[in-house]
C-alpha cells in the first residue's frame, strides 16, 4: 500500500481541460491558488483531459510551488497525436472545448506508456510524477491491462520513475479484477462509492483492504446529482439526465441531512472515507468558489446521527 500523504481531499483537474465549457487562463490559476491556500496538495490529471491543456495548465501552476510539497497523479493508455485531418475551428468529440489539433490513440504497450508519461512530463514541465494510473482499461482490453500495461507500470515503479502505480476507473468489476490479479498501490474509482450508490462496498473495497489496496474515491456528486443542497430537476447523473428514480432517491437524502442541518454536498464529500479502503476524495471544480465550497465541506464536522438516520431509512447500507 502506498504511504504517500494524499490528504483527504484531491483536486481533480479535468475542468481545467476545459470539461463541457471553456475556462479562461486566469480563472484555472484562481482555481489552483484557491486549492492551494486551501490546504489541497494532491493534484490528479491526465492527457485526455483537453487533449493536453489539462496537464499544461496544472504543471503552469505547480512549477511555481516546491515540488516537495504536493503530490502528483497523471495517467497512460491514450497517446496523444497530431491530428493530420483537423480543420480550423474543430472541436473535440470527447466532452472537451478544445480545438481537435490531437487525437487519442489507445496504446497499452511498454513503448506506449512510457512515451505518454514522457509526453506529460513534457506538458507538465516537470522531472516526475508521484502516481501514474492505467486509464479506463475496461472501456479498451482488459487482457492487454493485465498482458502488458501493468507489468510496463510495475517496472517504471521498479526503475524509480514513479512511486506509486494504479487503475482508474468508473468500474467496480474492472478494478476489483485487476487489483486481485496485479500488485497495485491504488485504485481511483469514480462514481460507484458516493452517498448515492455503492457497488464498489461488495466486492472491490474488503479486497482492496485485504490486498492493502489504497482508494482514492473520484465522482463523489455523481456528475452533479449531488452537488446541491436542493437536487433540480434537471440533475444530472452519469454525465446524462438523472433517471426519475435517482432523483427521487437523492432528495430523500437531502431532506435527511437537512434535518440535521446539513448540506447534502458536504455529506457526499465525506461519506467514502467512512470506509477504510478509501485514503483520499477528489473532486473537481470550475472555479475558486466551488473549490472553497468543496474545502469546507470536506473540514465541516457532521453528526453521527445523520449516518445513523440514512442508514435507518435504508438510504445507506449499514
Amino acid at each position: 500500500m502506498t504511504q504517500l500523504p494524499l490528504g483527504r481531499l484531491g483536486y481533480g483537474a479535468a475542468a481545467l481541460g476545459n470539461l463541457y465549457s471553456s475556462m479562461g487562463d486566469d480563472a484555472a490559476r484562481r482555481t489552483l491558488e484557491a486549492a492551494w491556500l486551501g490546504g489541497i496538495r494532491y493534484f490528479d490529471t491526465a492527457p485526455h483531459y483537453g487533449l493536453g491543456l489539462s496537464e499544461r495548465r496544472l504543471g503552469d501552476f505547480l512549477r511555481t510551488r516546491p515540488r516537495e510539497d504536493y503530490l502528483i497523479s497523471t495517467k497512460v493508455g491514450r497517446l496523444l497525436e497530431p491530428n493530420p485531418a483537423y480543420r480550423s475551428g474543430e472541436l473535440d468529440t470527447e466532452g472537451f472545448a478544445v480545438p481537435a489539433r490531437s487525437t487519442r490513440r489507445w496504446d497499452f504497450t511498454e513503448r506506449g506508456i512510457r512515451q505518454s508519461l514522457e509526453d506529460s512530463l513534457n506538458r507538465l514541465g516537470i522531472e516526475r510524477v508521484d502516481i501514474l494510473y492505467l486509464h479506463d482499461p475496461d472501456a479498451y482490453d482488459m487482457d492487454a491491462a493485465l498482458r502488458d500495461a501493468l507489468p510496463a507500470l510495475r517496472r517504471l515503479k521498479d526503475e524509480g520513475l514513479v512511486r506509486a502505480i494504479g487503475v482508474g476507473s468508473n468500474s467496480a468489476e474492472a478494478l476489483h479484477t485487476l487489483a486481485d490479479r496485479a500488485n497495485l498501490d491504488l485504485v481511483m474509482l469514480a462514481g460507484r462509492f458516493t452517498l448515492l450508490e455503492q457497488p464498489a462496498l461488495a466486492g472491490l473495497l474488503p479486497h482492496c483492504v485485504e490486498r492493502g489496496v489504497g482508494v482514492v474515491a473520484a465522482g463523489v456528486f455523481n456528475s452533479g446529482i449531488l452537488a446541491k443542497a436542493k437536487v433540480p430537476a434537471g440533475a444530472h447523473y452519469n454525465y446524462g439526465p438523472a433517471p426519475k428514480e435517482l432523483l427521487s432517491r437523492a432528495r430523500r437524502l437531502a431532506d435527511v441531512c437537512a434535518t440535521f442541518g446539513v448540506a447534502l454536498p458536504d455529506a457526499a464529500i465525506q461519506y467514502p472515507l467512512r470506509h477504510p479502503a478509501v485514503h483520499n476524495v477528489v473532486i473537481g471544480a470550475r472555479g475558486a468558489e466551488q473549490i472553497n465550497a468543496n474545502i469546507a465541506g470536506m473540514d465541516r464536522p457532521l453528526p453521527h446521527e445523520l449516518w445513523d438516520a440514512l442508514e435507518a431509512e435504508e438510504l445507506i447500507p449499514r
